[in-house]
């Protein structure tokens, strides 16, 4: 099979996009106090009833080992807490606390707004093009993800 030679500097790119964003929203993250495991449920639980450890699961990326670890500490730390499912007795709903909306209200729009500045000097059509260049990359992902 021959490899179109493309393909290693375009996944190479990618994987430094990613990282390049990674470590720039993770420092910004821990000055606000959090761990970005941490941040990443704050944040996916705002502004929501709560879901269970599989949604959570699902909608973050951490994996299922290193949800449970992160939202004890959580809890420990009086943000987020655990209740029973309201249909499911096998499974808990985990939700924010009142301390925890708290802590959404004020770390989620910093970190926006810390993540807006960014891309102060770019366009909607900067946009646009990225947002196609992105979707179209994970149309490949999916597509050839049997």
């Amino acid at each position: 099979m021959s490899l179109p030679a493309e393909f290693l500097p375009t996944v190479q790119a990618l994987v430094q996009c990613y990282q390049a964003f990674e470590a720039y929203s993770a420092a910004h993250i821990r000055t606000l106090g959090l761990t970005p495991p941490q941040f990443d449920i704050v944040a996916t639980l705002g502004n929501t009833p709560g879901m269970t450890a599989t949604e959570l699961g699902e909608k973050t990326l951490i994996t299922k080992g290193t949800l449970t670890g992160v939202v004890d500490r959580l809890v420990d730390r009086g943000w987020v807490e655990r209740a029973a499912h309201g249909s499911d007795r096998r499974c808990q709903i985990i939700r924010l606390t009142p301390s925890g909306e708290a802590l959404f209200s004020g770390v989620f729009p910093a970190h926006l707004e810390h993540m807006a500045a960014c891309f102060s000097g770019s366009g909607a059509a900067d946009h646009k093009r990225w947002q196609a260049a992105l979707r179209g990359l994970e149309q490949i992902f999916r597509r050839d993800k049997s």
